[in-house]
């Protein structure tokens, strides 16, 4: 397994030869990396750092190696133990800190880890920020200090509870509009920190909780990705509970998920959706998804009256056009919620508290709910990639193909038929190429996929 370097973080499974996974010497490398680029971008005597993790089984000991390493540097570490990547990103500001690192690879297998580096706003770094680490680290331009000047950690367990009460207190969420509904819902935890946070966010507005799966151990009872295929357990329950609906998120808790109260999936894609539609209800304005979400949001948008826009993949993209753009709710149609009302980054807490609101405010089921927004229906699959198989001429062939539909290259190929869509990329988090097609019914969405797999195929000669 190739250790992935990208806009997204450091990625690795664990294990193996130094340089080709993520082992303790690339763990301690790249800490270093980050930490030598803070110290040359503040001119402080004195740098400090967030640090926190999930709960995969690698969580401590690669938390152990970045602490150290950091405080190898001299820097100061704001130590919050077992967490969440929204809740770091809260965290940062609060603590005036310098940065911030959460330790975890997201909705990756339990094999896989990964550091994810934030800057003093509590934000993922730019591309430019991100390429000037790697070179740090590739050349190994570390200058550790002397024994009088080593960081030293301070330990902060509370920003959980701190990060609730930030949800909490926002304009539009209403605690009591909430509590006099008496929702039921089932929590699936992935058995890491939204385990903790997510049951402890809903009892506070009101919520009776049946939890599923919501020990902080690490291992992930079922494959981390919030999809269809992998929820077989919470979708049952929550119609055996006869709960209102049911909430799944993935390890790190910035990916959120519905159930809806009849088993089904309300839809990844249709959790921003629904939360922007409950946003622009109350306040105006314009919204940003990536290129691989649902043409849904677009409508509501415009249903709205605001402006809608698509960046390229990846949160650092989302948030920069959504600052362009002064769009006042956005994210990514894997359930990432971005409400800069609170913070410029994905947030499951925020989604929840939003979305428990404007349930509140209406006389519908959540799958009542879900068939009032326009149907489009997605089909998400991928082909692992292989040394011999050259992405970039794959692309290249297919923009060829299809020149006369309505193409955009700013992040792979996306070709925007009339009724449909394909967006092909190579991901930045596992080698595969990523094919997501959206129509207005899954038969034909399935079909679209299936004919332009067998097309790429065809290209690679696999």
């Amino acid at each position: 397994m190739t250790l992935i370097k990208s806009i997204s973080g450091i990625r690795g499974t664990i294990g193996g030869k130094v340089g080709d996974n993520l082992t303790p010497v690339d763990a301690v490398k790249f800490a270093s990396a980050y930490g030598t680029w803070l110290k040359k971008h503040h001119n402080k005597a004195k740098l400090n750092v967030v640090i926190g993790r999930d709960a995969r089984i690698s969580g401590p000991m690669i938390h152990n190696l970045v602490v150290n390493t950091l405080i190898g540097l001299g820097i100061d570490v704001v130590d919050l133990g077992l967490s969440t990547t929204p809740t770091v990103e809260v965290a940062v500001p609060l603590e005036k800190a310098d940065g911030g690192i959460i330790l975890t690879a997201s909705h990756n297998p339990k094999q896989w880890n990964a550091l994810k580096l934030l800057n003093e706003k509590g934000e993922f770094l730019s591309g430019a920020d991100g390429a000037e680490i790697l070179a740090i680290a590739e050349a190994e331009a570390f200058d550790f200090s002397e024994v009088d000047g080593l960081g030293t950690v301070t330990a902060n367990d509370s920003y959980m509870d701190i990060h609730i009460d930030e949800v909490l207190q926002l304009p539009l969420v209403d605690v009591d509009a909430v509590a006099a509904r008496k929702f039921k819902v089932v929590v699936d935890g992935v058995n890491s920190s939204g385990g903790i946070i997510i049951p402890n966010l809903l009892e506070q507005m009101g919520v009776e909780v049946v939890k599923l799966y919501c020990e902080p151990n690490g291992h992930f009872p079922h494959n981390p990705e919030p999809l269809k295929e992998h929820l077989g357990d919470i979708c049952a329950l929550v119609v055996q509970e006869k709960a209102d609906f049911g909430i799944v998120v993935d390890p790190d808790v910035d990916r959120l998920a519905f159930i809806s109260n009849d088993g089904e999936m309300f839809g990844e894609e249709y959790t921003l959706v629904a939360v922007a539609d409950y946003v622009l209800s109350k306040t105006p304005g314009n919204t940003v998804s990536n290129m691989s979400s649902s043409r849904a949001l677009r409508d509501v948008t415009q249903q709205r009256g605001g402006s809608y826009q698509a960046s390229a993949v990846g949160e650092v993209n989302v948030v920069e056009l959504m600052k362009k753009t002064n769009a006042i709710i956005g994210g990514e149609g894997n359930g990432g919620i971005i409400y800069p009302e609170l913070h410029y980054g994905r947030d499951s807490l925020v989604g929840v508290a939003l979305f428990l609101t404007h349930l509140a405010g209406m006389d519908k089921t959540v799958a009542e709910l879900r068939a009032s927004y326009p149907q489009y229906f997605m089909s998400k699959n991928k082909i692992e990639l292989t040394p011999e198989i050259d992405v970039d001429a794959i692309l290249k062939a297919m923009t060829e193909k299809y020149q006369h539909e309505d193409i955009s290259t700013i992040d792979g190929v996306k070709i925007d038929f009339a009724t449909e869509w394909v967006h092909l990329r190579k991901s930045n988090t596992e080698p595969i190429i990523r094919i997501y097609t959206e129509a207005p019914n899954q038969a034909a969405a399935d079909a679209l996929a299936l004919r332009i797999i067998d097309e790429i195929k065809a290209i690679a000669g696999i």
